[in-house]
């Protein structure tokens, strides 16, 4: 009885059953995603117009990307407490908006629900700021890996949504509201005091390996069991039991990955006696090597300190002076008489807080690529319902689904792929950045250049990089800039992607578009004559036709691109040392 109430507790408190209920609180926060099936709900219900609703996305778009004060709550209040903040926010939000669209309580004027929206979708930057600061310091040697599932399942949590929503027959899409309202409300409550931080730097076992190997494979099969589920749902006429049994085998394959903190923690062996000398061995050389940095910190102190009288000196004499300099040093050091030089503020590798990080070239480097091509990744996906009607697409949910999962597959893979570049090569994750932002440079170029399957091709590789950024760069900022501080870093990151969008979806895109379709309408009335003119409805003189609505716009983006690419590369160029000193080896 007493072993087995111990292997419960291992069970509660196994870094595993955390980073798998982490992947179950994201796969239904994704809530921002779920604005292009519940928008047409309400501007036919509200009669709005198509620029009030943009002013809803706006402000859904503003919730899902300030996230400062889930991120530094974090910091000072426990996990839970963080998650439960979040649940009110998204209940009190969308309940308010549901309540409205149905006409339960009297209609809310648009400024107010903007408001509703905004501090619904605010709810989501606190889910995913909870889950991942709790993995990563779960996971400080796998924050790739960690990072790219979690942010994988947030991106593909519409369509798990979505596939959920369609077994409950519910009697309007009004509905819907009610479901992003209630259900990640029931979910992260039922999971909010499993999601923290247990220690996980300690229970490093050598089947982690294995573990994430079978995370993956379950990634790889979930993407690909929902794509298939989404084309056969389009293709062909399901039934109701039917489409019940698919939503079974999908949330079986969500709830998978608990297997692994099962068998760890009630079927397997405890840490033998070898392994824990090899964990206590790899804790030494960490300490030595942090012990041998801080020496070098003195000695290029002692060269700092000595006078020039010293170096007149002859050589046997001037080493006496220099070992009794440094003598000096290493005792003033330790009593805390002296700081070393180099240390007013934190180094690279170290904690940083918000504020130290802000006036550091690498983070604004960062950041300033981030806005460049997680921008123009944002931009191509909330106009991919435009650009598919363009070009003469009538089921454009296929190609807004399809950037969904690839946008999932991105993550993932930037994840695992970042990670072998630090853990084999010890080169910079950032290269991985580069890398992904060459790959949408080309799908914007492909597209401006009006090539054949254009749409497919902007799809997928748009969807691959977009997604893989935000694998890629929250584990680069904790391992340049520290954990401590990893929440509030994090959620100033993630306004890049609006901050770009605002301006090349808000003024250049639609800027181009309106241009076009202007055009477009005055040489259709030029061509039917005086006699033929037929006056056409606002919407239609407005809607532009053919690969030249977008392909200015995507030529555009592909050279911001290609700057974000240099900007990457200088960050590269910048942190090799750190990395080096962070994994221990280089092949540079």
């Amino acid at each position: 009885m007493v072993q087995l109430q111990g292997k419960v507790k291992s069970f509660f408190n196994n870094r595993w059953l955390v980073f798998v209920a982490s992947m179950w609180v994201q796969s239904c926060s994704g809530i921002g995603y779920l604005f292009g099936s519940i928008s047409p709900v309400i501007k036919s219900t509200m009669g709005y117009t198509q620029r009030q609703v943009a002013l809803l996305g706006v402000a859904k778009d503003l919730g899902d990307a300030i996230g400062f004060i889930g991120g530094s709550l974090c910091e000072v209040l426990p996990i839970w407490v963080v998650l439960l903040i979040g649940v009110f926010q998204n209940f009190v939000g969308y309940g308010l908006v549901w309540l409205s669209i149905s006409h339960t309580i009297p209609t809310l004027p648009l400024w107010l629900l903007c408001i509703c929206i905004f501090v619904g979708t605010n709810g989501e930057t606190y889910f995913n700021t909870g889950a991942l600061v709790s993995c990563v310091q779960n996971f400080p040697k796998s924050r790739g890996p960690v990072v790219g599932i979690l942010k994988g399942f947030a991106g593909l949590s519409g369509a798990i949504l979505t596939q959920v929503f369609a077994v409950i027959n519910a009697p309007n899409q009004a509905s819907l509201i009610f479901m992003v309202a209630v259900g990640p409300s029931i979910v992260i409550t039922a999971l909010m005091f499993i999601v923290r931080p247990v220690g996980g730097h300690k229970q490093v076992r050598p089947s982690d390996s294995s573990s994430f190997l079978f995370i993956y494979s379950v990634c790889l099969i979930l993407a690909a069991y929902l794509l298939g589920v989404l084309l056969l749902q389009d293709l062909v006429n399901l039934s109701e039991s039917l489409v019940t049994i698919l939503t079974s085998l999908l949330i079986i394959l969500i709830i998978l990955p608990i297997i692994i903190p099962i068998l760890l923690a009630f079927f397997s062996e405890p840490i033998s006696q070898m392994e824990e000398s090899l964990l206590l061995e790899s804790r030494k050389q960490e300490s030595s090597k942090s012990d041998q940095d801080g020496n070098e910190a003195i000695f290029s102190e002692v060269e700092e300190e000595k006078t020039s009288e010293i170096d007149l000196l002859s050589g046997t004499e001037r080493q006496k002076r220099m070992a009794h300099l440094q003598a000096k040093l290493f005792q003033a050091a330790a009593d805390g008489a002296v700081r070393v030089k180099g240390r007013k503020g934190p180094r690279r590798g170290e904690d940083f807080t918000l504020m130290q990080a802000l006036v550091k070239a690498d983070f604004w480097l960062m950041f300033l690529s981030l806005v460049l091509a997680s921008g123009s990744g944002l931009t191509i996906i909330d106009n991919l319902g435009q650009m598919c009607q363009s070009l003469g697409y009538d089921n454009t949910h296929i190609f807004v689904s399809m950037i969904s999962i690839w946008n999932f597959l991105g993550r993932v893979g930037g994840g695992y792929f970042s990670e072998v570049i630090v853990r084999n090569y010890a080169y910079p994750r950032p290269v991985a950045m580069a890398v992904v932002q060459v790959i949408m440079a080309i799908g914007l170029f492909f597209y401006a250049m009006g090539w054949p399957g254009e749409i497919y091709v902007v799809s997928v590789l748009i969807g691959l990089g977009y997604g893989a950024h935000w694998a890629i760069v929250p584990a680069a900022v904790s391992e340049l800039f520290g954990l401590k501080s990893f929440g509030a870093l994090y959620n100033f990151l993630t306004m890049a992607s609006p901050a770009g969008s605002l301006i090349f979806s808000g003024v250049i895109a639609s800027g181009i578009y309106d241009y076009e379709a202007k055009l477009q309408n005055s040489l259709r009335e030029q061509n039917m004559g005086p006699l033929f003119k037929i006056p056409l409805g606002d919407e239609e003189a407005l809607t532009c036709y053919g690969t030249i609505c977008y392909s200015i716009t995507a030529a555009i983006l592909s050279g911001l691109c290609i700057i974000a690419v240099v900007l990457s590369l200088i960050v590269v160029h910048r942190t090799k040392r750190v990395y080096t000193q962070l994994y221990g080896k280089s092949c540079i």
